[in-house]
């Protein structure tokens, strides 16, 4: 019962130090505050909106900023705030399931090229780089000519494009732990590689993964976006940024606020995710804090 009590204070002690540290990290302050901004937007839209962001009111159209409407209307009378709330809610379903894909099958793939080597490593290297020719929108375009434009076949070009990225990062972060004096010993143990790769790989690259899913989660944002913005990614009547970005282009001077506010929306959304990948970097690995 000691060594529990004595194990619990070890893990609230190292949970105080990280969230002082956290606190006092300036970027990773910064893009917390922005991408829970985010979060409540898009959990905000599922309950409320200050108009329906689906009905059109040609009387109402191309309004600036009012109490009636906040942020103006668009050239369908669409109310612009209710219509960046609910793209916020589309923007992160594409960027969580992207993500999904490409953390799953891509960590499973570098976990298996550093656990056998050999031929099996090279194999999966090279299809990432193959992979690599192929952008989340080029990979869209070709589904779109097959399938059709959506927002399914979106997710599923970024999170194919998400793939070599976690299999390299695995892989390169799977080979450092492999050569550490308890991986010898748990071999000499007796422990099998999937053993070896459950019990102590995956734990000691967490940190590693989790930092570059934030990260993969704005490209895959940005990449949703411009998908939206070529008429590839979500479709009407669902809204989206990069859609009303594609809008908005048409009325540049004499509607700014069109393209203003969702291009501030993008642009601060992917920022926080930066910075808030950045802050984990560095609380995670103390030793690139030091060097900067």
């Amino acid at each position: 019962m000691n060594a529990a009590n004595t194990t619990h204070a070890a893990h609230a002690t190292a949970a105080a130090s990280f969230f002082r540290r956290a606190l006092g990290h300036r970027a990773f302050v910064i893009g917390g505050v922005l991408t829970f901004i985010l979060l409540c937007a898009a959990v905000l839209s599922f309950v409320w909106t200050p108009w329906s962001p689906y009905e059109m009111n040609m009387d109402d159209r191309l309004q600036t900023a009012s109490a009636a409407h906040w942020l103006g209307t668009d050239p369908y009378g669409r109310d612009i705030a209710s219509l960046l709330l609910v793209g916020a809610r589309n923007s992160i379903l594409v960027g969580v399931i992207a993500v999904s894909i490409g953390l799953g099958i891509g960590t499973a793939l570098g976990l298996l090229a550093a656990a056998r080597r050999g031929w099996v490593e090279e194999l999966i290297m090279r299809l990432a780089d193959f992979t690599f020719a192929f952008p989340a929108i080029l990979s869209a375009i070709m589904l779109t000519a097959v399938f059709g434009a959506g927002i399914g076949n979106s997710i599923i070009a970024i999170g194919i494009f998400n793939i070599p990225t976690f299999a390299r990062v695995t892989r390169a972060s799977a080979n450092t732990v492999w050569s550490r004096d308890f991986v010898l010993a748990a071999r000499a143990c007796g422990k099998g590689p999937w053993r070896i790769t459950l019990e102590h790989v995956l734990p000691n690259i967490l940190s590693a993964l989790i930092v570059q899913a934030t990260i993969q989660f704005a490209v895959a944002i940005l990449a949703e976006a411009a998908l939206s913005y070529l008429g590839l990614g979500t479709q009407p009547p669902q809204p989206s940024w990069g859609r009303m970005l594609s809008e908005a282009q048409t009325m540049l001077f004499d509607a700014p606020q069109l393209a203003v506010w969702p291009g501030l929306a993008i642009a601060f959304t992917v920022l926080g995710l930066n910075l808030l990948g950045d802050g984990l970097r560095d609380l995670m690995d103390p030793r690139l804090a030091r060097k900067r």
